[in-house]
């Protein structure tokens, strides 16, 4: 793993820490990738993680004077699906943003993040090259150590499979791109083997300016079917003039099928992803067509992180080195100082350091979140959060769900309607629905299902789980 680990209080801190560490050093923020990409040796070399999660002020999403959107780096999935102006002026983002993982994982992962980790089957990547998008790099050089700041258009940042031009000095600033106009409409289509937790198979952003019906401009972007995320320039020079008829819409797709690169592999062959393609980018067209592509996206989506209503409401600047430092910490309301742990994850740490063994391990990888725990205020996958990251952090684990010796509500419905089952995923559902009943205390059973999406129970017993929700939530009121 890693030899140090940093908590860092500015940019400037984070560029001149890069300047001097340069590919031994790697930026953490939700860590959703990098935290597995360690575990498993795939980045190797790396001695020092900046940890950029409580610098003020980088998670803002805003519009300038320009008409154009700014995303901070520290923008997460959650922030975008949430955002009301994402919503309605870059609609195919908070989509992408709302099909990533599970509510756990985009507390914790970013669009910037996702961006550089350049794997064509990311989802923000395809609405944002579809939207125009840049992004400003940062970095600190010459002999007196200038900041400097280049902007790169998201279709040259990317070489290759998993590769983009930042330099290992380089920090990732800020993703622009222009807010979509009233008579632009936009979506975006994922094809995954399920509906949550799932890399996708095949996805596809549309972005089309009409007027009268008629298409005037045409972006049409595709992901996970080719090194990577490529537009349809054939289908988009098709559409332009042209009213979406049926007839219209079936050529587009066909054209759009045929710009596509897939491969066989095990989640699907090339000729099958050919023709998802193609049924995605028809389905995607008919639903704009109609002014229906909002079907199936939640006014409000569950987030998961209680009654917050805005952005970096509870980041704190905490300057912190490991392990040189010792890692101070609230747990369930208890102070805890660790002077070991540091190089193990925030779940590892719970249970090894402090023994608080409620919080399981399943999959080790953010899929099955057993591993459910509250990271001020949030419900995060525990495995996936470096163990310095609670320094200065309050964290609630299932040991701190019962208050002065009585069950919390989703405790005693998991026991009155036998929920518990084997009883090992437990923790994590019962950490998931506690978040849920604080942030919407009446859920409905479609937001009950959307706060358990990270949740896998091997014992399939989802109908009394969902049941025990519903009866906490009736014990609550």
């Amino acid at each position: 793993m890693w030899h140090n680990y940093i908590n860092a209080t500015s940019t400037a801190e984070v560029l001149n820490i890069l300047a001097e560490n340069r590919e031994h050093a790697r930026i953490v923020a939700g860590a959703t990738d990098l935290m597995l990409e360690l575990e498993r040796g795939v980045r190797k070399g790396i001695e020092t993680l900046i940890d950029v999660t409580r610098i003020p002020d980088l998670d803002t999403i805003t519009l300038d004077e320009d008409d154009v959107i700014h995303l901070g780096p520290l923008v997460t999935h959650n922030h975008c699906a949430a955002s009301k102006l994402i919503r309605e002026r870059a609609y195919p983002l908070a989509r992408a943003a709302w099909e990533v993982g599970a509510p756990q994982i985009r507390n914790r992962g970013t669009v910037a993040g996702n961006l550089i980790t350049a794997s064509p089957a990311n989802d923000t990547i395809t609405p944002l090259a579809a939207l125009g998008a840049s992004v400003t790099l940062a970095s600190m050089r010459g002999d007196r150590r200038e900041r400097r700041e280049r902007k790169v258009a998201l279709q040259d940042f990317y070489t290759g499979v998993r590769r983009n031009v930042m330099q290992p000095d380089e920090m990732l600033v800020d993703i622009s791109f222009p807010a979509m106009s009233r008579e632009t409409r936009g979506t975006f289509i994922k094809m995954a083997l399920r509906r949550a937790q799932a890399i996708s198979l095949v996805n596809v952003a549309l972005v089309l300016t009409l007027k009268w019906g008629t298409v005037q401009t045409a972006s049409i972007t595709l992901g996970a079917v080719a090194p990577t995320i490529i537009h349809a320039p054939e289908a988009e020079e098709y559409l332009r003039g042209k009213k979406l008829s049926d007839e219209v819409i079936a050529k587009a797709a066909e054209l759009t099928m045929k710009a596509s690169r897939p491969i066989d592999d095990v989640r699907g062959s090339a000729a099958y992803r050919r023709e998802i393609v193609r049924v995605i980018t028809a389905r995607g067209l008919k639903a704009l067509r109609d002014k229906r592509e909002q079907d199936g996206f939640p006014r409000d989506p569950v987030l998961l992180w209680g009654k917050e209503d805005k952005l970096n409401s509870d980041q704190k600047a905490v300057a912190h080195r490991s392990p040189e430092e010792v890692i101070e910490t609230t747990i369930n309301g208890k102070k805890y100082t660790f002077k070991s742990g540091h190089e193990k994850t925030l779940l590892r740490l719970l249970r090894e350091e402090s023994l608080l063994t409620g919080t399981k391990e399943g999959c080790a990888e953010g899929e099955c979140g057993a591993c459910t725990v509250f990271l001020d205020g949030k419900a995060v996958m525990a495995c996936l959060v470096p163990a310095p990251r609670a320094h200065g952090a309050e964290i609630v684990t299932v040991e701190g769900l019962s208050s002065q010796g009585q069950l919390h509500p989703v405790q005693e419905a998991f026991i009155q309607d036998g929920a518990v089952q084997c009883g090992y995923c437990t923790p994590g559902f019962l950490m998931s629905a506690a978040k849920l009943l604080e942030e919407r205390p009446h859920p409905t059973k479609n937001e009950i299902e959307q706060a358990i999406t990270g949740n896998l129970c091997r014992c399939t017993g989802y109908y009394k789980i969902v049941k025990a929700i519903e009866d906490a939530s009736k014990m609550k009121g």
